[in-house]
């Protein structure tokens, strides 16, 4: 009898944690897409990347809060088949870098990018695209 009530007692405490997770980790601490992108984090900034042909948009934000991009250097190497591009992202609003051209992107490709926002070392996050 004690050990069916430890039972049940154990059962009712992890269905009330996996209940309550969640709710826990989306106030403040959700790191997935917000712009439709890939998101890595690198020391508590999270750093989407939303790939297209013709831009390369990088958002940051800290816990859901937007970053300033202001006096930032942005540096992309796309990795497609064989080929290697270096990519200069340039501050365009208040929390995202973008650089135009024609990019070759796709599922496969891998895109790493160095960030340095002022007066914190450089961050560098590496995205396989989808």
């Amino acid at each position: 009898m004690k050990s069916s009530r430890l039972s049940l007692l154990a059962a009712a405490s992890l269905t009330a944690s996996l209940t309550v997770a969640p709710a826990l980790a989306g106030a403040g601490h959700d790191h997935g897409p917000k712009y439709g992108g890939v998101v890595r984090e690198v020391r508590n900034i999270a750093y989407e990347l939303v790939a297209r042909p013709d831009t390369l948009t990088l958002y940051l934000s800290d816990h859901g809060k937007p970053v300033s991009t202001r006096g930032a250097t942005a540096e992309a190497v796309i990795y497609a088949g064989g080929d290697k591009t270096p990519v200069r992202l340039e501050p365009a609003g208040e929390n995202r870098v973008v650089a135009r051209g024609s990019f070759r992107v796709g599922v496969g490709v891998r895109v790493i990018v160095t960030t340095t926002l002022p007066g914190k070392p450089p961050a560098r996050a590496s995205f396989m695209l989808k």
